[in-house]
């Protein structure tokens, strides 16, 4: 398996870091490292040697059978409350690298690892995201992501992932 990501490192440059967004530059500068020592989530970057260009998250979540739209609980058993999903939980790209298509690599090659897994090690029917405003909105739903009602969070199913490669 091949990614285009690399798991966050001490030698990696956080402080040059910023997308714009105080909220996740200040997780990557001052969080990230802990959250991955801690086990709490694990941090993807895309980097030139240091220089971190974009950064993803990743854990283990759940969510309950009632979110789903009724078409995904159909075909799902019963017995199932709380159903396994991996949290994508933070995706940015720093403002130098903006506009050169580096948020869609990072997007793929989270929907890439987190369906490997899925089949290898940690089950999981769906990936979701809690979107930060109305233009991640835009851009997860542009890969196929759909909103779960009352919730202000997206998904995307393991299965329309596995369609993708």
């Amino acid at each position: 398996m091949s990614y285009l990501t690399t798991l966050l490192q001490s030698s990696h440059e956080k402080s040059g870091f910023s997308c714009g967004n105080t909220m996740l530059d200040r997780y990557l500068h001052k969080q990230a490292k802990q959250d991955v020592k801690r086990k709490l989530a694990a941090c993807f970057v895309l980097a030139d040697d240091k220089e971190i260009k974009g950064y993803y998250t990743l854990s283990s979540a759940s969510i309950q059978r009632s979110q789903l739209p009724e078409l995904i609980i159909t075909k799902l058993p019963p017995s199932y409350h709380d159903l396994p999903v991996t949290l994508l939980g933070r995706l940015a790209v720093d403002r130098k690298f903006k506009g050169q298509g580096i948020g869609k690599l990072l997007l793929i090659d989270a929907l890439k690892r987190s369906f490997d897994v899925s089949v290898t090690s940690i089950a999981s029917m769906a990936i979701v995201v809690d979107p930060i405003d109305d233009s991640a909105v835009s851009f997860y739903a542009r890969y196929g992501f759909i909103s779960l009602p009352g919730s202000g969070r997206m998904f995307i199913t393991l299965n329309t992932v596995e369609q993708l490669f």
